[in-house]
């Protein structure tokens, strides 16, 4: 961290240093304030303003050379990307806003260094591209030694193993690849739309920047979800937004679903009716024809029997079927009347011709 004074202004910049290998490339991100929109940029090389001589511009040809620059007004941050590096191209840079009329502000400041060998800090591309709402994973190779971190420029960082920025996941595994080259490997999880930034990767002093882009999910591709979300009921329901479609659509999906269930119920209900009046149809015809039965054929002392099983003895000492000889005559015409009554009761008539005593 190095710290310059100004008459009435005292600005900290911070060094960071880039290795690339020669004959690769490089951009290099520099972030500037709102009020800042409308002045001209440009990327020196020089350790002092002495010395700061020009590379390029933004209100001249945006290319000079290797070196191109491009300025985003939209997200504040101006990148020079320089190719085909050699080893005169190391040293030290800067990133400065151009102030007419005061002293320019150099908001950023790089160290490069150019190696004919394997770079001790690099990743195998800058920019790379995840899904929203999906992940992304970015493989930082490195040899020397120092702490880790990932950081968003401008922002906080996560050291260790695991921790969270910007409301996404970030975890750091420390691992080596099938050609024993150490990897930090750095994942962010629950991608959204104000993820999109420069981030670094930091190993010790040596630091590379990544740029993260989040592709916006398409009309179709939010509804499935919307849909497939609406379908668990473990599932909270996602939130409106601005690109989403209007949630009468899910509603429509859950009412429909909501009445072939209760169709599918009614129908039930339905046959479970049908088959207890059927059932019922069936005991009654069975009666009806049993009883057409007893009354035609009531004579057969087969049919007499079956109808007549519960015609029984008033008195434990008698039987229907034949009377113990006693002098009491009493019981056996007590049961004879209570006979005719159960006779006449059940619709049967006596034969008292063949009746015997």
């Amino acid at each position: 961290l190095r710290c310059h004074f100004g008459v009435l202004l005292l600005m900290c910049v911070i060094w960071r240093h880039v290795s690339v290998q020669t004959g690769g490339s490089i951009t290099f991100p520099c972030r500037y304030d709102l009020n800042h929109i409308n002045h001209v940029k440009y990327w020196c090389k020089g350790l002092g303003w002495d010395v700061c001589s020009y590379v390029v511009r933004t209100d001249h040809p945006k290319s000079s050379g290797k070196t191109s620059i491009s300025d985003d007004i939209n997200k504040r941050i101006f990148t020079v990307t320089m190719t085909d590096l050699t080893s005169w191209d190391y040293g030290n840079y800067r990133c400065v806003v151009e102030i007419n009329g005061g002293t320019d502000i150099r908001i950023q400041w790089f160290y490069l260094s150019v190696t004919p060998g394997t770079p001790e800090l690099y990743v195998e591309q800058q920019e790379v591209t995840g899904a929203e709402g999906g992940s992304v994973t970015v493989r930082c190779y490195y040899r020397n030694t120092g702490d880790m971190k990932w950081c968003r420029m401008g922002g906080d960082c996560v050291s260790g193993y695991s921790g969270t920025l910007n409301g996404i996941s970030v975890t750091l595994k420390r691992t080596s690849d099938a050609n024993n080259r150490k990897v930090l490997t750095v994942t962010l999880s629950g991608l959204k739309m104000e993820n999109i930034d420069w981030y670094w990767c930091r190993v010790g002093e040596l630091e590379m920047p990544v740029h993260i882009t989040v592709s916006q999910q398409s009309a179709t591709q939010r509804s499935s979800k919307m849909t497939s979300t609406t379908q668990d009921p473990t599932t909270q329901q996602p939130s409106a937004s601005p690109t989403a479609e209007p949630v009468q659509t899910d509603n429509t999906s859950q009412g429909a679903e909501g009445n072939m269930e209760e169709v599918h119920q009614r129908s039930i209900d339905v046959k479970v009716l049908l088959i207890s009046l059927g059932m019922l149809v069936v005991v009654t015809a069975g009666i009806l024809v049993t009883w057409k039965m007893w009354r035609k054929h009531s004579k057969y002392p087969l049919l007499y029997s079956l109808f007549t099983h519960d015609c029984v003895a008033k008195h434990y000492s008698n039987t229907i079927i034949k009377f113990a000889d006693d002098n009491d005559e009493t019981a056996c015409r007590e049961e004879v009347r209570d006979l005719t009554v159960w006779c006449q009761y059940n619709n049967l008539s006596l034969n008292v011709s063949k009746q015997r005593r």
